[in-house]
């Protein structure tokens, strides 16, 4: 390989490692990153699955799951791709590979970095130069760190899911006494309805930071009407300026007016980081994340 394809390749090999890099810290480290890849592989999954599920919730369900998978799957596949290229140019002069192997040069490489970032450097291709002797069993520390990370991404992402699910249905609950009783919740005594309001709009500001620190946890959809967040939502709002109007208390007053605070703040987010849709007020962005996801 002459010296400028080698430079074209090694090159290219370092840009997609270091976005590899890149989109793995923001996404499991730096939640207010960009995440430029996991953000596109994770819409094209949710826009996919949507079209492919539409009257058969089995299907849209599976959008969370295969989003997780899809963007773990592409890091791997950058990083692989982008050592192969790293080696490349080097199969033939820096390695020794058994002469019964087959396949040429590009599947070599591929086959180096492969079995370097998933089984801890065990190949048959023994690096022979001192600089490849260290960067592939680098590669091989690269994967084991990309793997435990994932691991710790998916025990993170669930919890966020539970905390979501948990508001959804104290909502679907409390909308459901309120017709039941035909109470409302300012008609409570104040000091009660002021701590339901606390206990909102604290939960919704948990919500609203999940969809920032683990973006992948808005694709994960509801089955149930009970638990989903999107349904809830116009509900929550109506129920913040129900407590901001007439003539509640001032302590009434403030605490539903921090809920409907929290709720603009959440529909700013969806909007701003998933669903894109126009909008100014509140209540469209919210009516927007509604439509955004499949009907449970």
């Amino acid at each position: 390989m002459s010296a400028g394809a080698t430079a074209v390749s090694s090159l290219v090999g370092v840009v997609l490692v270091v976005i590899a890099f890149r989109d793995i810290f923001d996404s499991l480290f730096h939640p207010e990153g960009r995440a430029a890849v996991g953000r596109l592989v994770s819409r094209a999954v949710w826009v996919t699955v949507r079209r492919l599920g539409r009257g058969r919730p089995r299907v849209a369900g599976l959008a969370g799951p295969l989003v997780l998978v899809a963007v773990i799957s592409t890091w791997a596949l950058l990083l692989i791709v982008g050592w192969a290229l790293i080696y490349l140019p080097h199969v033939n002069t820096g390695f020794d590979i058994p002469q019964n192997v087959g396949g040429g040069d590009l599947v070599n490489a591929l086959h180096i970095s492969l079995n370097g970032l998933t089984t801890l450097g065990a190949s048959d291709a023994i690096a022979e130069p001192g600089w490849l002797r260290i960067v592939n069993p680098l590669e091989a520390l690269v994967g084991f760190g990309l793997l435990t990370a994932s691991v710790s991404w998916l025990l993170l992402v669930y919890p966020a899911l539970g905390r979501r699910r948990s508001l959804a249905y104290e909502l679907s609950l409390l909308l459901r006494e309120e017709e039941e009783t035909g109470t409302s919740l300012v008609d409570l005594e104040p000091v009660v309805a002021e701590r339901v309001y606390a206990d909102l709009t604290d939960r919704l500001i948990a919500v609203e930071r999940d969809f920032v620190n683990f973006p992948v946890s808005y694709y994960f959809t509801e089955g149930d009407p009970r638990f989903s967040l999107a349904s809830s939502l116009p509900y929550a709002l109506d129920l913040a300026r129900r407590g901001t109007s007439g003539d509640t208390p001032n302590s009434v007053r403030l605490r539903a007016r921090m809920l409907e605070e929290a709720l603009g703040d959440l529909a700013a987010t969806t909007a701003h980081r998933f669903h894109r849709a126009p909008g100014e007020s509140a209540e469209d962005l919210l009516h927007a994340y509604a439509r955004d996801q499949p009907e449970p």
